[in-house]
């Protein structure tokens, strides 16, 4: 059995089993090593060495926790969560339903926004959503609804609109590795490319809207264990937490780091005196606790990726599939799809996906008379597939960080589960309709 195959198969058999997700990958980690002949003592060292790959990301989210709650003590988010509640109790009558969709649709426009007009990525999520918790508990909106419609922004974006982080997947990784492979790409509008595989997430979108429709209690008690519904704030901390949040995301554009970002935010919080010189210590910790899961996940999601490049068996699956193809396009466009849903699943990034399906399935397409614009959208569409439904995504681990403040809100069950079968399978379908017909 091919080692991706066996190592992502074990990781998601054991996440689906409520297996830690850490365990699920170090344990999918040994079995894809073993598999690919790598024995253990190779199989650990290049886990090892694959750990500091997560690591920037992993500090810069226990930042991002420490620089929330001292957000949380201004005051700022809580003031527009009690405007929220405020609405909810008048409108208790209605069931809330303007506010409900008033926050869907801040929670939509934020997270497309951090991909292109201010691109934050995931950083938006622990500091906005959970102020909102206790707001959406009143409404008993089902929290795998919020997954994803913020998933949704997470992806869609990127694989659509050529701006932000879309400028750097669609022209500097898909259309620079598929001329690389040897297609001319002039011409080619990569919007136009990728049009029906987004349609594709937004059917998915809609299609969420439906299935979690009803209402779903959770605890309120629960939610005030660990977020302070009655915080006090006043006109000068609220000022002071604007100059924060926007000095943090003004430092991390300009020196691309959100740790620098999040470090500049969470001192002058410190210096203005919002946060007590005394409190500071205790008030960091706080924050780098509600950030440690997303944080341990994405270090052991790095060394497994680095596994199952060391065993050289992402290759050797991408080169297999061809042999199955016969020479017919549709059979072909959907092993591609398939291929690529699997491995960018494992890795968990369609950034990195890209260059390793490119240099396979480009030759592939041209040998089975693809136009380059169909080239384009297969591998684009093969790179994305996997990114929603990941366990180590960080498009599903950032909607955790911020459901799940509480408990009340299961990674794998909530968001992995729900991101995979609404935007995966709608995407695999409209992304092999679009390989056929551009």
């Amino acid at each position: 059995m091919n080692a991706v195959i066996a190592a992502v198969g074990v990781m998601l058999i054991l996440s689906l089993s409520r297996v830690h997700v850490v365990i699920a990958l170090i344990v999918g980690a040994l079995v894809g090593g073993l598999t690919g002949g790598l024995g253990i003592d190779a199989t650990l060292k290049a886990f090892n060495s694959g750990l500091g790959g997560g690591a920037t990301v992993a500090l810069s989210y226990a930042l991002l926790g420490a620089f929330a709650v001292a957000i949380a003590k201004s005051g700022l988010a809580h003031a527009l969560a009690d405007k929220a509640l405020a609405m909810v109790d008048r409108q208790h009558a209605t069931g809330g339903g303007s506010v409900k969709w008033l926050l869907i649709g801040l929670l939509w426009v934020v997270a497309i926004a951090s991909q292109n007009i201010l691109p934050i990525h995931i950083a938006f999520i622990p500091l906005l959503v959970p102020p909102l918790l206790y707001v959406l508990t009143k409404l008993q909106l089902d929290r795998r609804l919020i997954a994803c419609v913020m998933t949704f922004g997470l992806i869609t974006p990127y694989m659509f609109l050529p701006v932000g982080f879309g400028n750097i997947f669609l022209n500097e990784i898909l259309l620079a590795n598929v001329a690389r492979s040897g297609v001319d790409i002039s011409g080619i509008n990569v919007t136009h490319a990728m049009g029906i595989p987004a349609l594709g997430m937004v059917f998915g979108l809609a299609m969420a809207f439906i299935t979690y429709r009803k209402r779903r209690v959770y605890d309120l008690a629960k939610i005030e264990q660990v977020e302070q519904v009655a915080v006090q704030y006043n006109p000068l901390s609220l000022m002071i937490a604007l100059v924060a949040i926007a000095a943090a995301f003004i430092v991390q554009l300009l020196l691309d780091s959100m740790i620098i970002g999040a470090l500049v935010g969470f001192l002058i919080f410190s210096v203005s005196g919002i946060v007590k010189w005394r409190e500071t210590d205790d008030l960091f910790t706080e924050g780098m606790k509600m950030m440690a899961m997303i944080g341990f996940i994405m270090i052991a999601a790095s060394g497994f990726a680095e596994v199952m490049k060391t065993t050289g068996e992402v290759q050797t699956l991408v080169e297999s599939s061809a042999s199955w193809i016969n020479h017919s396009k549709g059979v072909g466009a959907l092993l591609m799809l398939l291929v690529g849903l699997l491995v960018t699943m494992g890795i968990g990034s369609s950034f990195s996906t890209v260059p390793i399906l490119a240099a396979i399935f480009v030759p592939l397409c041209v040998q089975l008379g693809f136009s380059p614009i169909a080239i384009v959208c297969i591998v684009g569409t093969a790179g994305a597939l996997g990114d929603a439904g990941s366990p180590a995504s960080d498009s599903t681990l950032g909607p955790t960080s911020g459901l799940n403040i509480d408990g009340q809100h299961h990674h794998i069950w909530d968001t992995v589960v729900p991101t995979f079968l609404h935007y995966n399978l709608p995407l695999l379908a409209f992304g092999w309709v679009a390989a056929m017909v551009l």
